[in-house]
Formats: structure tokens, C-alpha cells, sequence
């Protein structure tokens, strides 16, 4: 067995190592979550809009790396939970502009715990999630055709 053999074992595959561990960080986040009424994608949604609201539904989709026609049921979701708001811009009706109700910008209060509860699950501190998270930069924030 030459190196190039080694190269295709399974534990030896960078994709097989993103995808078992978004999978694993998404389990950890998921009871977590639950009790704000968030699944993860949809956390992702309200911190991109805690961050900066209102703000179109391309752009938003652009900065989570998704298309617009997933990003799109996850708002409608929230804003049937009374969290988000949609509505057409004024000054171009192509685009629609999400923005955060009342009680979308309270739940952010309770999400302040949330990276405190994920670095507990995970044993990792703040310093450890900074190194993974940076290590990941060359794939994350951006969507590959």
C-alpha cells in the first residue's frame, strides 16, 4: 500500500471530517436552542438580523451562505412565530426587507447564553473555538457553485 492508498481511507477525508462534525455541532446546538423556539438555521437567521436589521433577503442569504429559496421558509417560520418581520421594500418592490419585531430583538437577551452552554458542551474554550473556527476560514462565508 503506497501513500496515494492511504490518501482514500475514510478517516482520512477532509469532507468526511466538516461533514461529521457539522453534523455533531448542530446536535449540540439543538437543545440548546429548543427552548428559545430556534432550530439552528434559524438562529443563524436572528443572529445575522441582531446583528444589523433591517436588511434585504438576497443579501441576508448571501451572508449565510444560502439560497435565497431555502433562506426564504425558514423567515416565513419566523415570522409566524411573531420573531421576524417581511415586507416589500419602498423604494424597490423586487426586494424584501427582514426585519426583527418586538420580541425577535427580547429573544436576543436570552440567547446571550447560548456560546457560553455550546463551549460547556463541548468542553472548549473560548480560545479553542476561536482555532477552530478560524482554521475553517478558507471554507466558511461563502458558497462554491
Amino acid at each position: 500500500m503506497d501513500a496515494r492508498d492511504e490518501l482514500l481511507k475514510l478517516d482520512n477525508q477532509l469532507c468526511f471530517a466538516l461533514v461529521t462534525a457539522a453534523r455533531n455541532v448542530v446536535a449540540i446546538y439543538r437543545p440548546i436552542l429548543e427552548p428559545l423556539g430556534l432550530t439552528h438555521p434559524q438562529y443563524l437567521v436572528m443572529l445575522a438580523l441582531w446583528e444589523r436589521a433591517p436588511r434585504a433577503l438576497g443579501e441576508l442569504a448571501d451572508e449565510l451562505a444560502m439560497e435565497s429559496a431555502t433562506l426564504s421558509p425558514l423567515v416565513k417560520r419566523l415570522e409566524a412565530q411573531g420573531l421576524v418581520t417581511r415586507a416589500r421594500s419602498a423604494s424597490d418592490e423586487r426586494v424584501l426587507e427582514l426585519g426583527l419585531t418586538d420580541a425577535g430583538r427580547a429573544l436576543r437577551a436570552q440567547a446571550l447564553d447560548v456560546p457560553g452552554r455550546v463551549m460547556e458542551a463541548t468542553g472548549m474554550s473560548v480560545a479553542q473555538v476561536a482555532a477552530v473556527r478560524d482554521g475553517l476560514a478558507p471554507f466558511a462565508g461563502r458558497r462554491i457553485a
